[in-house]
């Protein structure tokens, strides 16, 4: 099977229903940031009421105000629906929820989006690690898929961020605010 190159193309265009920081329901799209001109962070995670995935949605919620600062738009994905997500989202931190987020979390329930950024598991109907990083114009600028055991480093994601946004060459091990090439 061959895997069509996605970076530094069209990123593939979506509207899902999502809980909304507020707690309340509402929709998130790429035409909304893009129309915001605001870059977009789309993190996909397996399933709601899991081990792994609440340290990193909360870790992301917890650091939020460094996206925000960045002109950039965070939206969690999953397959489960917006019913479970707000479910989840109202459960405590210590009875492994996520005691509420700055961000949506979208509900994928048709499994589309999952398809379209090629992180569906098809015989599980569930998504992988899959984290996109795309420009206010709609460029998938960054990709990163990795396997369901491993959470994702949210400073990394911020360094890789502020390094598409500098517009110039990073090196290896590139930080923020060291010159480019």
């Amino acid at each position: 099977m061959t895997e069509k190159r996605m970076v530094g193309m069209q990123a593939p265009g979506f509207k899902m229903d999502a809980v909304m920081p507020n707690k309340e329901f509402g929709t998130v799209s790429l035409e909304e940031n893009m129309k915001n001109d605001l870059w977009t962070v789309l993190f996909f995670y397996p399933m709601d009421f899991t081990v792994i995935c609440p340290t990193e949605i909360t870790s992301v919620s917890d650091q939020f105000d460094e996206f925000k600062e960045l002109d950039t738009e965070v939206i969690g994905v999953s397959t489960d629906t917006i019913h479970a997500h707000k479910a989840w989202i109202n459960t405590s931190r210590d009875d492994n929820g996520l005691g509420g987020l700055n961000y949506p979390l979208a509900a994928d329930t048709n499994h589309r989006v999952s398809r379209d950024y090629g992180v569906l598991i098809e015989d599980e109907g569930i998504a992988l690690r899959g984290l996109f990083i795309i420009s206010p114009e709609g460029e998938l600028m960054y990709s990163a898929v990795n396997h369901n055991n491993i959470g994702r480093d949210v400073d990394e994601t911020l360094r890789v961020l502020q390094a598409l946004q500098t517009g110039g060459l990073c090196p290896a091990n590139w930080q923020p605010g060291q010159e480019t090439l």
